[in-house]
């Protein structure tokens, strides 16, 4: 399916306009579509693929300082998820780039990972 963007009017002539515009920010868009009904926009869309999570069956705790816990709460409602999803997706992004570096056969392309402290014993 095109877009109205791409489709030529009934001769064949010019390529119709969008009616729907390019917007400078995620909040910009979220205001059009606040005001205005998807379905007549529906000659402008185009199906595409989605992928859906798999059933996630295991769970694990990880413990957070209150301060780190209200960043992460704050970054996760600027996206519109809550945070366990953001942070689940951090982990994939990570472990993903962690594949990738492998591949390639360097580890310098990694994400840096976090310092960690060693008890010792007592």
């Amino acid at each position: 399916m095109e877009t109205n963007a791409t489709k030529t009017g009934p001769n064949n002539a010019m390529p119709k306009q969008s009616r729907i515009p390019e917007f400078a920010s995620v909040e910009d868009e979220a205001e059009f579509w606040d005001t205005h009904d998807i379905t007549d926009f529906l000659d402008e869309l185009t199906p595409v693929r989605v992928k859906f999570a798999k059933n996630l069956s295991q769970g694990i705790s990880v413990r957070l300082d209150p301060a780190t816990t209200l960043k992460l709460r704050a970054e996760a409602a600027k996206k519109g998820i809550g945070p366990t999803t953001l942070v689940r997706m951090w982990v994939i992004e990570n472990l993903r780039a962690l594949d990738e570096a492998k591949r390639a056969g360097s580890e310098r392309h990694a994400p840096k990972r976090p310092a960690t402290r060693t008890r010792r014993a007592g």
